[in-house]
């Protein structure tokens, strides 16, 4: 068995000689000529490798599994893939994403970081807080991150709605599902986009479901920025609609410094860090030694990627 490796890195290595320690690793440097890393039969690709593994396909008809390493697939060539066994991380950063999508809901509720204090302010004992509790919170797409947002603001006694692509009962007590995400955007206060982003899935948020939010709600994207119309969202906020735009993506990454994005006020930015954890790269690396032992085992591999969906 011959795996390529997109990148290099000690442990990886390591865990794969581990788990297979006759298999034939090669690893490809971005100026690696592919005609030269010969056939192989399994890739492990990264995020920004997907040019050079559209090559690799053409000169590897018999590959048979490619496992990448993330959530997110839109950037890779998916008609290409067609055919072949492709999984990906699913969930393997859900927790760190979650945290900072509630991150981003208490700072807006909270008025941080501007409500803290470096001199005597003018009143003590007042503010202009808002609460959790009693809230709603959408949650467009209920994948491994949509329900993980979803426990930990029922920990914070919200009402939480969640647009699914067909309509299943809930399986988690206080989670409201919804097939109409037009249901479901008027009545959300904080708004949050944890869906894939596909070609169904681009432009999602037009200007009509922009001006359809509730008044004074809160955006929250830790998804895709395809997802999202910016010239009417840019609208919105521009007149108060949206209180608050928090954005973990944007395109292009990275934003050209003159951005509008940078500067608004009503828009707090992040550069795509909110996946970020200690565990994060290691929960995505092991969920590739976990198939690859199933793959070896003959087993069902998980975390499979629907090549005609996208996702």
């Amino acid at each position: 068995m011959r795996i390529a490796l997109q990148f290099e890195l000690p442990t990886l290595l390591d865990g794969i000689l581990e788990i297979a320690p006759h298999a034939d690793v090669v690893i490809l440097a971005p100026d690696t000529p592919l005609e030269q890393a010969g056939p192989v039969d399994v890739v492990l690709a990264t995020p920004g490798g997907s040019e050079q593994l559209a090559r690799l396909l053409e000169v590897s008809p018999q590959l048979k599994w490619v496992h990448i390493l993330g959530t997110g697939v839109d950037d890779y060539p998916m008609e290409l893939l067609a055919g072949r066994l492709v999984t990906c991380s699913k969930g393997a950063t859900a927790t760190p994403i979650a945290e900072w999508v509630m991150a981003m809901i208490l700072a807006h509720a909270k008025r941080l970081p501007g409500s803290w204090i470096d001199q005597p302010p003018a009143q003590w004992f007042m503010a202009d807080f808002d609460s959790l509790e009693g809230k709603t919170l959408g949650i467009i797409g209920f994948g491994e991150i949509g329900q993980a947002i979803a426990r930990r603001a029922l920990a914070f006694d919200m009402d939480v709605l969640a647009k699914v692509r067909s309509f299943r009962p809930s399986s988690m007590p206080g989670v409201e599902l919804l097939e109409n995400i037009d249901d479901l955007i008027p009545r959300a206060d904080h708004l949050v986009l944890a869906l894939p982003a596909t070609a169904q899935s681009a432009g999602l948020l037009d200007a009509r479901r922009l001006s359809g939010m509730k008044a004074g709600s809160h955006l929250v994207n830790i998804s895709r920025a395809i997802l999202i119309d910016h010239i009417a969202l840019r609208e919105r906020l521009d007149k108060g609609h949206i209180a608050r735009a928090s954005l973990d993506v944007v395109n292009p990454e990275p934003l050209p410094r003159e951005h509008w994005l940078y500067t608004h006020p009503r828009v707090k930015l992040s550069p795509h860090t909110s996946w970020n954890a200690p565990l994060s790269h290691a929960r995505m690396l092991n969920a590739f030694f976990a198939n690859l032992r199933r793959w070896l085992e003959g087993e069902t591999l998980q975390g499979v990627v629907d090549t005609t969906a996208g996702y």
